[in-house]
């Protein structure tokens, strides 16, 4: 496996993995009605104290430094286009993970999203 293949794959899944920690543990610390300021300390303390929170965060700060290092090798024309694969593993994630229902629709404009990346590395070469 190329450098390059690695980094995008630790992008793609460390990124979404970690969005779908985080999402977790937000359903657990629970819908936020007050956006007062010392509301909002109450709920980010809650959240600090549920572990997926800490897991999701760990996870997306991996993929964050895995597209750093991608961004110093390749143009961000490229990169950024390709990370849009996050948007077919957020949903598959999502689905079997959290129990999301995701629309045949939506799988239509992901297969859409994931065509154009396959345009994007294609005229790469």
């Amino acid at each position: 496996m190329s450098l390059e293949a690695a980094l995008l794959a630790l992008i793609v899944l460390g990124g979404t993995a970690g969005e779908l920690c985080i999402t977790r543990a937000m359903k657990v610390v629970g819908e936020v009605h007050d956006f007062r300021p010392l509301a909002l300390v109450r709920v980010f303390t809650r959240a600090m104290q549920v572990p997926w929170m800490w897991f999701g965060l760990s996870l997306m700060g991996i993929g964050f430094f895995a597209m750093l290092a991608m961004l110093s090798l390749e143009n961000v024309s490229f990169v950024v286009p390709i990370t849009a694969l996050t948007f077919a593993a957020g949903a598959y994630g999502g689905s079997l993970f959290l129990g999301e229902r995701v629309t045949p629709l939506r799988w239509a404009g992901i297969l859409l999203v994931c065509l154009g990346v396959v345009l994007v590395v294609q005229g790469k070469g």
